[in-house]
């Protein structure tokens, strides 16, 4: 079953287009990554498809039901977590996930949400007192209150420290694992390719790259870099390539072979290849072809 269907969904700020005719769908229990620079058009769209916003062309749906039109039907069922939530400074956390709770059906019970943010220590604490990441892992707490089918998360790591974020991927992988839709914008890289089994790059409102997250990377070209032996001409090389900050850096689809081949190579002339790195191709790749690709195209 489709949870989410984007198609052709296109909304604007007065003059500014933010979202350009984009199309996407999310299966049911799966976390999909919606990836972009500032002002790509990602909260927009997750606006539009929490009921927020209005579409202004082309169609969303959520669960099968129009977010706008049928938005308390929507709500029932989803929980979200924006960039910034208002909160009641004065409130202990306790206080303020009590408060929410009188606003949900059927909600999670208060130790069971402060558990699952990891602030069960700091549920005496008020909100003031908190520190941005504390503040993001309540926020994650109260969008988990009404047991959501789909669940919006915005820049959900935001101010962690590594444990938090440690401790919330485990949480979203929990959750898609039993059988929630995660929708997830991030600019930690690594954290989407982690959580993530598809995503689309948006580039200035439009998706410039979509897919399976592990297929998309394998289509892709990962590297092998040493430091570049003093005296060596890099012509000489086996494989081509360019030079980096003093370092020798050869881009191929089979990385681990292209290091086999320049580590027999090297040690056929008793060379050594110092500070071999061998890696896929990541997200930070596909960023950066993509980036390269639109600086060639001006």
């Amino acid at each position: 079953m489709t949870a989410i269907e984007v198609n052709g969904l296109r909304k604007s700020h007065q003059e500014f287009e933010a979202v350009k005719g984009i199309s996407f769908e999310v299966p049911e229990g799966e976390i999909f990554a919606l990836l972009g620079r500032n002002g790509a058009g990602k909260t927009t769209t997750i606006e539009v498809l929490a009921g927020f916003q209005r579409a202004d062309g082309g169609s969303v749906r959520v669960l099968g039901l129009d977010p706008c039109a049928e938005r308390a039907a929507v709500r029932r069922r989803t929980g979200i977590m924006l960039q910034e939530a208002g909160f009641f400074p004065e409130l202990t956390v306790a206080q303020t996930v009590d408060t929410w709770r009188d606003f949900t059906a059927a909600p999670r019970p208060r130790e069971e949400a402060l558990e699952l943010a990891g602030l069960t220590a700091r549920s005496g604490t008020r909100v003031r007192q908190l520190s941005g990441g504390e503040k993001r892992r309540l926020d994650l707490a109260l969008a988990l209150l009404g047991r959501p089918e789909v669940l919006f998360l915005d820049e959900p790591t935001t101010g962690m420290d590594p444990e938090a974020r440690a401790r919330t991927w485990d949480v979203v992988r929990d959750l898609a694992a039993r059988g929630t839709t995660i929708l997830l914008t991030t600019h930690y890289l690594d954290e989407a390719q982690r959580l993530a089994t598809s995503m689309a790059i948006m580039d200035e409102g439009r998706i410039v790259a979509s897919g399976g997250m592990i297929e998309t990377l394998a289509a892709r070209r990962g590297q092998v870099a040493f430091l570049m032996p003093a005296h060596l001409d890099p012509g000489a090389l086996p494989l081509p390539v360019t030079l980096e900050k003093g370092r020798a850096v050869c881009r191929a689809e089979d990385p681990d072979l292209a290091a086999q081949t320049l580590l027999t190579w090297a040690a056929e002339r008793g060379l050594r290849l110092n500070d071999l790195e061998v890696r896929a191709a990541t997200l930070e790749d596909l960023f950066l072809d993509l980036a390269r690709t639109k600086e060639d195209a001006r």
